[in-house]
């Protein structure tokens, strides 16, 4: 299984992502509560995945995704969040991504399937 990076701003959610793909098999490497720190985890692990909130502290979700882009060996990006896919809008859709999966549908075989699905 794939390594992950988790991040998001909110404690409780990264316990429930990490236990999650632990039970799956995924190897979680690390976790990140904002922007900078998850550039410099993804450069420094170079984890395979990273399931990666849309609205964090310091910088969008979004723009972050768009950096990961740009690393020597990029991670498939699973974009999540507690709002709707059409609370988000276009951006969503051209953000360099696997795809989107609402923080409420997530689950090990809904990342499994995105990440199967990239170039």
């Amino acid at each position: 299984m794939p390594t992950v990076l988790v991040v998001d701003d909110h404690p409780t959610f990264r316990r429930f992502a990490r236990q999650m793909l632990h039970e799956a098999g995924f190897a979680v490497v690390g976790e990140a509560v904002d922007g900078a720190s998850a550039l410099r985890q993804a450069r420094e692990l170079e984890p395979e995945v990273v399931l990666l909130d849309v609205l964090l502290p310091d910088i969008s979700g979004i723009d972050l995704a768009h950096s990961l882009a740009g690393l020597r060996n990029p991670p498939a990006v699973v974009l999540t969040s507690s709002r709707s896919e059409a609370d988000l809008g276009a951006a969503l859709r051209d953000a360099p991504a696997c795809g989107f999966i609402a923080k409420a549908g997530l689950s090990a075989a809904a990342i499994e399937a995105l990440v199967a699905r990239r170039p």
